[in-house]
């Protein structure tokens, strides 16, 4: 059973995982700061973390092992899954601008659920 930092870890992921549609990657190009709040379940309550996007390419710039997958369509939608070992997170919202909402849900054996909000820092 996964550790609810690792699902809150795992939640915030889910807005480094997209990769950016082409043509359109450059306004959300940087580093952004996001945190995640778990509104029902027993995981950790919030977390705050670092992703960074380049040329549409989306990372979690943290030190933990992610597989990351997922798309922000050149309207800002987000929409990815997260994992590490065995845990997943889906994870989906929106970008505009220098600001990002959005909900994620774990699956598997921990059931949570909350939502993320990002800001770009650079």
């Amino acid at each position: 059973m996964p550790t609810k930092s690792l699902l809150m870890a795992l939640a915030l992921a889910g807005l480094a995982g997209p990769a950016l549609a082409q043509g359109s990657a450059a306004k959300f190009d940087g580093r952004w700061s996001v945190e995640v709040i778990t509104e029902k379940g027993d995981c950790d309550r919030a977390y705050r973390y670092a992703v960074a996007i380049d040329k549409g390419e989306v990372r979690y710039a943290g030190t933990e092992n992610f597989q990351v997958t997922g798309k922000v369509q050149p309207n800002g939608a987000v929409q990815g899954t997260i994992g590490r070992g065995g845990d997943r997170v889906a994870v989906k919202g929106q970008l505009d601008g220098a600001n990002g909402v959005g909900t994620w849900s774990a699956a598997g054996n921990t059931q949570c659920s909350g939502r993320w909000n990002a800001e770009k820092r650079g």
